[in-house]
């Protein structure tokens, strides 16, 4: 019933262990999505800079991202434990592929004619990564970021089901 429901969210609410528990949880979150943010942004510019690296790397990555992450909870929990880590392990790679293909695209789509003037004028290649494509990749990655959030919540929730500990929802 509604009420119930109500009556539990004020238990939890007014019990001091709950915010224990959820400070827990925002912390393998806010890792997770720090974590997966920077690895996955700095491997997709640097795969969409790189086309010979692309290619030699494009199956592994195709393959990598075919995996549910899901699957991927039990071999965490095995090889970093039942504590933080694992969790943010999780966060971390339901992350990264959303910001990795993003970044990615986003670097690829820059105007081959704003590159070729820019050269010309003589930019160097960390001119044209802060000037030319991080500001063209920027709305990609900027709306991966709104994406990875909810995910970064879920591997974290994930994570405390497989390995519970301090936080966990169950």
């Amino acid at each position: 019933a509604p009420i119930d429901i109500v009556k539990q969210i004020f238990a939890w609410v007014t019990d001091p262990g709950f915010y224990k528990h959820v400070t827990i949880t925002l912390t393998e979150t806010v890792l997770g999505y720090v974590i997966g943010t920077a690895l996955g942004v700095a491997a997709g510019v640097w795969l969409g800079l790189s086309r010979g690296a692309y290619r030699i790397l494009d199956p592994f990555i195709k393959a990598l991202n075919a995996i549910p992450r899901v699957v991927l909870a039990p071999i965490f929990v095995l090889w970093l434990g039942r504590g933080l880590w694992s969790k943010v392990a999780l966060s971390v790679t339901l992350v990264f592929f959303i910001t990795f293909f993003n970044a990615m695209q986003g670097v690829r789509e820059v105007n081959p004619v704003v590159l070729a003037n820019a050269r010309i004028l003589g930019a160097r290649r960390h001119a044209l990564l802060t000037t030319i494509y991080f500001p063209a990749a920027a709305s990609w990655i900027l709306s991966s970021l709104r994406t990875s959030v909810g995910f970064a919540v879920v591997g974290a929730i994930i994570g405390e089901y497989l390995g519970p500990r301090p936080g966990s929802a169950i």
